[in-house]
């Protein structure tokens, strides 16, 4: 027996919002990665942090590789744009750069288990955002703006390396700082100043004798 409609239409299905699930899955995918390194991380559990089924990561972005590339390429992009390299100024550069790793964990650890785990692997657009900083600095040197004495990436990359002296140094040694507290705003403010001034050591150019 066929019932009697009722007359009111039956709700039609909510879109699916692509790009907010996509956040979603990205945000959880940071967190997981950061937490647990590439070999640790699980898709489940990305899954999970987002509130999305495990076929949505698949569906979106591919397997477990493309996923990781995907956060890598957000964190790149991010970094890049809050950390410019403006005429040559690597000790402005290397005190945002501290700013922003200060104040994103995440993307601190995420570096550190790319070097550990994923030495090989590295995308185009990484090394043409690292080929045009060094091309500024390798100008800025020409133009008599930066010291010469280094080749231009060399001196990047140590500078690169001194922006997280303090956020990556030993337990053992960020136990020393003066109240106990490594993380505190007055031990991080304190080391921002020493980075500034060893980055202007560092880089400015040598009085000819």
């Amino acid at each position: 027996m066929t019932r009697p409609s009722s007359g009111t239409p039956a709700p039609a299905p909510r879109p699916r919002d692509s790009a907010a699930t996509t956040e979603l899955l990205l945000a959880a995918a940071t967190a997981e990665f950061a937490e647990y390194g590439f070999a640790g991380a699980r898709i489940d559990r990305i899954a999970e942090r987002a509130g999305a089924n495990k076929r949505l990561l698949y569906v979106y972005f591919g397997d477990k590789d493309a996923v990781f590339e995907a956060v890598l390429r957000r964190q790149i992009g991010e970094l890049a744009e809050q950390t410019p390299l403006v005429d040559g100024d690597l000790a402005a550069f290397g005190a945002a750069r501290f700013d922003y790793m200060a104040a994103h964990p995440d993307a601190a650890r995420l570096a550190a288990w790319r070097r550990f785990e994923r030495t090989e692997h590295w995308s185009q657009t990484e090394a043409e955002s690292y080929r045009a900083k060094v091309d500024a600095v390798a100008a800025a040197q020409r133009e008599g703006r930066l010291d010469d004495s280094l080749p231009a990436i060399d001196l990047f990359a140590i500078v690169l390396r001194v922006t997280e002296s303090w956020l990556d140094a030993p337990p053992a040694l960020k136990a020393l700082a003066d109240g106990g507290d490594p993380t505190a705003q007055s031990r991080l403010s304190e080391h921002r100043a020493s980075l500034v001034e060893t980055l202007r050591r560092l880089t400015e150019p040598r009085a000819q004798d």
